[in-house]
């Protein structure tokens, strides 16, 4: 949401100061000195220090500062786990060099100058400082510049508009209000200094902890080097080892932490506008889904839902009794979600301002008086979320929202944005308490929106102690993926954006922000039918399924574009929540493991060099290859299926990767492609997440031939492993979950599909387990169906029992339906 007439001239003026080149580059000399420590070596340089710590034998500290701030331990807010595993090492101090060694990587430290390269255990070359230049300063300014090998390429850098390869362009991380943005916008509203180098399937990541105005410069000038550095502060990267991406991600995240398990019905259809109201108008749109079953979950509150826009108030003429609404949205199923924005009205008398003015918690100028800036309400001021009091005081606010039902937030504006600034945002002297160490805005300000969204987030665990909470933030720094989920802004309703909004969530999703989706249909401007059926598939398999529009746009509900196109949106919906087991359990992957849900074929498929440009479809998780279409009154698209089988997930052709291939995608279909050896579990459609139990859980089955490697014997093999809980609580924490195994084998005398015994504490209610047997090419004689682990005897059954199983001759399916029991089952098919 945003004042669309505002000017842009003074803010890409600001933006781009910092291309005008510094005055003097001096890069560090020689060493004189080194010593070894407990986790790494310190060198010691005329007025300089470098430090190369060790966190594991694959992730290797650099920090690059004068002597004088050698006690300073420079706070990270992205940084909680510094002990990634073993740190044992070897050193070789060398006259010309030093050699430090772990299991996996292998440093080199040249001396006269000093210079950095790292190796793997091979001594295959995987990274090295430029000899001419290697780290350097200019007065407080300070950047490193590398080798770029002709057949490196690079990813990452979170929210980038245009494409997903990085080489031959430059960027800055400032985060920046930038409505209707456009393909080569930059920066944008995120700021995560993250980046893949990935070289013939290798590959490494470097995360440049640096707050300030930081830049990266992919050779856009020259193309044997690239550089990154910040307009102040340290030197300070991590250099990540994988050998693949999802190895670099999975350390990046263990450093940076994981996202929570979010509520599940954060993770059902979401509706949006700026703005919903009065209250008649909200329990208007609930009711047209319900009476229309069109799946949602989820109701947003704009801004008009306050008293002339002051945070935590209610428009008492337009929404007479919030606590009512809530309960009768609920009756239904709907969960309501409200927009908090960190500015706060300079008002005496109003509550917010009165306290947040008594606690002493809005950022000040030097002198002691607090900053003042425009935004919706008019002249505000705003909390110093990076002091840990003023954000308590924050997270207390919510609990007048929470304790009239409302279940989720959406902070917005908190780049942070300010209208009448001529950098649009605070003056760069303003003051923030930095954790104790206070320092300016211009260390700040790309921290602010993840601190206002940290804040929103312990506020609600200490309201709800036990329910997990949905926070939305617009801004953010690595890390905030620990708080909140993210969207890319306000985007405009046009094709290019929807072509834009794939590798803009690919570029988040693998910079360890997994929770990641964009305005469906668009922001800014009205969407033909056609263009919201098209946004409407691909936000199936956004992990934030979310429409959203601006409050001078049409109408953007799934209903108002016509019959026909209702029902292809009622369709794409209903796949979500038919998807729903399937996502949950990648939901689980990404806050265990860092996996991304989302993810580009280059990050599952770096050593196929076609994927490297593949920037217009996706994999979802480990099984769906997902390719949207993205251009007006297409009826076919282009697909790249990567080596291996796949199968179409609407007609169940198997097809053999390694190739283009062209399908049919008339207006009411996705293309979706499933990869062979997969199990993937779905469940019947329901209007909201939690409206019943799963029952059918369904087991879609999609085998591979695999050959033994002792025996030479060939089988059809397929498998997968779920995750349940109860949706809403952290009992998972303290084991109530729910895992299971499946696993499917075919051979010339028959199949089987087994189950194991779940694990954890969580039993979902009984049900029934559906199992779709693809690519079966003969109707079978009979169907045993063993769980002798829970004393049922081993049964034949016959074809005669309708609702046991069935064959489909026309299709190649074979059903059979069991009763689940949630220990070790087998389903053993004869033919």
């Amino acid at each position: 949401m945003n004042n669309r007439t505002r000017p842009f001239l003074l803010f890409f003026l600001f933006t781009f100061y910092f291309c005008l080149a510094p005055a003097q580059w001096k890069s560090i000399g020689n060493v004189l000195e080194a010593t070894q420590t407990d986790d790494g070596v310190i060198f010691f340089l005329e007025g300089e220090q470098v430090n190369i710590s060790v966190l594991s034998p694959e992730v290797i500290r650099v920090r690059y500062y004068p002597v004088e701030y050698s006690n300073n331990t420079e706070y990270s807010w992205a940084v909680i786990n510094s002990t990634l595993g073993e740190k044992n090492f070897t050193t070789d101090k060398l006259e010309e060099k030093t050699i430090l060694k772990t299991s996996k990587v292998e440093v080199r430290i040249e001396h006269s100058p000093l210079r950095i390269a790292f190796f793997d255990k091979k001594e295959n070359l995987l990274n090295q400082d430029d000899p001419k230049k290697g780290m350097a300063c200019s007065g407080k300014e300070i950047a490193v510049w590398k080798t770029m090998p002709q057949d490196e390429f690079y990813f990452g850098l979170g929210e980038k508009s245009g494409s997903l390869d990085r080489k031959g362009k430059s960027y800055v991380n400032w985060n920046s209000d930038i409505p209707a943005y456009k393909a080569d916008t930059d920066p944008l509203y995120q700021t995560i200094p993250f980046f893949y180098g990935i070289k013939k399937g290798n590959a490494y990541g470097i995360f440049f902890d640096n707050t300030y105005r930081s830049y990266f410069n992919f050779g856009k000038e020259h193309p044997d080097q690239y550089s990154f550095g910040a307009v102040d502060g340290e030197m300070n990267y991590y250099f990540i080892y994988g050998p693949k991406p999802n190895d670099v991600l999975q350390k990046f995240s263990a450093l940076t932490g994981t996202m929570p398990m979010p509520p599940k019905w954060s993770i059902g259809y979401q509706q949006c506008r700026w703005s919903y109201y009065p209250e008649s108008r909200v329990m208007e749109i609930a009711q047209n889904f319900r009476s229309k079953k069109i799946p949602c979950d989820v109701i947003y509150l704009d801004i008009h839902y306050m008293d002339k826009y002051k945070c935590f108030t209610w428009d008492n003429e337009r929404f007479p009794n919030p606590k009512k609404m809530t309960d009768d949205l609920a009756q239904d199923g709907f969960k309501v979600v409200t927009i908090v924005d960190p500015g706060i009205k300079k008002e005496d008398g109003y509550r917010v301002y009165d306290e947040g003015t008594k606690g002493n918690h809005f950022a000040k100028y030097p002198d002691g008086k607090p900053f003042v800036g425009t935004v919706w309400p008019g002249a505000c001021v705003f909390p110093d979320f990076t002091k840990q009091d003023s954000r308590d005081w924050w997270g207390s606010l919510y609990k007048s929202l929470v304790d009239v039902g409302i279940k989720g937030f959406w902070n917005d504006m908190n780049e942070p944005s300010v209208f009448d600034s001529p950098n649009k945002t605070f003056a760069l002297e303003v003051m923030h308490d930095a954790n104790g160490t206070p320092s300016d805005h211009r260390k700040n300000h790309n921290v602010y929106g993840m601190q206002m969204a940290r804040g929103t987030y312990e506020g609600l665990l200490k309201l709800k102690p036990n329910e997990r909470p949905f926070v939305l933030t617009r801004a953010g720094y690595a890390g905030v993926q620990r708080y909140s989920s993210i969207w890319t802004g306000d985007n405009i309703s046009n094709w290019d954006h929807l072509e834009m909004a794939i590798p803009m969530c690919l570029g988040l999703s693998i910079s360890g922000q997994p929770f990641i989706g964009t305005d469906i249909g668009g922001f800014v401007g009205n969407p033909s039918g056609e263009l919201f059926a098209r946004w409407m598939q691909l936000g199936v398999f956004n992990p934030l399924m979310r429409t959203h529009s601006v409050i001078d746009a049409m109408n953007k509900e799934p209903w108002e574009f016509g019959p026909e196109f209702e029902a292809i949106n009622k369709k794409s919906i209903e796949m979500r929540y038919k998807f729903l087991p399937y996502i949950y359990t990648q939901f689980y992957k990404a806050a265990t493991e860092g996996t991304p849900i989302m993810r580009p074929l280059v990050f599952d498929y770096p050593e196929d060099g076609n994927t490297l440009w593949k920037d217009d479809l996706f994999m979802f998780g480990d099984a769906l290859l997902v390719a949207p279409v993205i251009e007006e009154r297409a009826t076919k698209r282009g697909v790249y299926l990567p080596a291996g089988e796949w199968y179409d997930y609407w007609t169940n052709e198997k097809i053999s990767g390694g190739k283009d291939i062209t399908v049919e995608a008339p207006i009411d279909k996705l293309p979706l492609f499933v990869k062979a050896g997969s199990i993937i579990p779905t469940q019947q459609v329901v209007q909201y997440t939690d409206e019943e139990p799963i029952n059918p859980l369904t087991l879609e089955i999609f085998p591979t031939r695999k050959v033994d490697s002792t025996s030479q014997v060939e089988s059809t093999y397929a498998t997968t492993q779920w995750y349940e809980d109860d949706g809403i609580s952290f009992d998972y924490q303290q084991g109530k979950y729910f895992t299971r195994k499946a696993t499917f084998n075919q051979t010339k005398e028959n199949m089987n599909v087994s189950l194991t015994q779940s694990k954890g504490d969580y039993k979902p209610p009984m049900r029934t387990i559906v199992m779709k047997f693809n690519a079966q090419s003969k109707k079978p004689t009979t169907v045993f169906h063993d769980c002798d682990e829970l004393q049922y005897s081993s049964k034949e059954v016959q074809p005669t029992t309708a609702l046991t199983w069935s064959y489909n001759s026309e299709q190649k399916i074979l059903w059979v339906r069991i009763p689940d029991t949630f220990g070790s089952q087998k389903v053993i098919v004869q033919y």
